[in-house]
């Protein structure tokens, strides 16, 4: 995903924080809770970008994996549209080679089991490809399942500290 105003919008709202917390560190002052909650919050921030970036260079991937299949798949249909071509022509000569019917038969067989093993292999490139996907999709659930448990694990943290500092502040 791009980034968008509101992410840019975002990082400017906490840019001159992260400044002040880093000279401020640099100087060999310590760092108070707030302080570590805007530095983590910036953290989460780019690995979520990160994770975006991921997430595009795998879809583009399985969609360069599915052109790549798809020419494939052509080729392979054009070679059975030869062989069919091919199968014809045979069968014109069958009246004039009469001699060497049986032979023509048996490569009329032949084909057959070729045009089978092709569809069959067809079929079981379709059925890798279905479950490559099916991972593919399970392993970006999971991690998004995962950046979602993490991101609200960190704003519930956040919100906690920032209660309790509003709650020791008021007394």
């Amino acid at each position: 995903m791009d980034k968008t105003k509101v992410d840019d919008m975002l990082i400017q709202m906490i840019q001159p924080k992260l400044e002040e917390i880093e000279t401020r560190f640099s100087n060999g002052e310590g760092l108070s809770s707030e302080d570590i909650n805007t530095l983590l919050l910036k953290s989460q921030y780019n690995h979520i970008n990160h994770l975006d970036e991921k997430l595009n260079e795998v879809t583009d991937s399985v969609a360069s994996l599915k052109g790549e299949f798809a020419g494939l798949k052509g080729e392979f249909a054009g070679l059975k549209g030869e062989f069919a071509g091919l199968k014809g022509e045979f069968s014109d000569l069958k009246g004039d080679f009469t001699g060497l019917r049986g032979e023509f038969v048996g490569l009329k067989g032949e084909f057959k089991l070729l045009e089978q093993k092709v569809n069959k292999g067809f079929e079981l490139m379709g059925a890798r490809m279905d479950a490559f996907e099916k991972r593919i999709e399970l392993k970006i659930s999971e991690a998004i399942n995962k950046n979602m448990r993490w991101s609200i694990g960190l704003i519930a943290l956040i919100v906690t500290v920032l209660k309790l500092a509003d709650t020791f502040a008021g007394n």
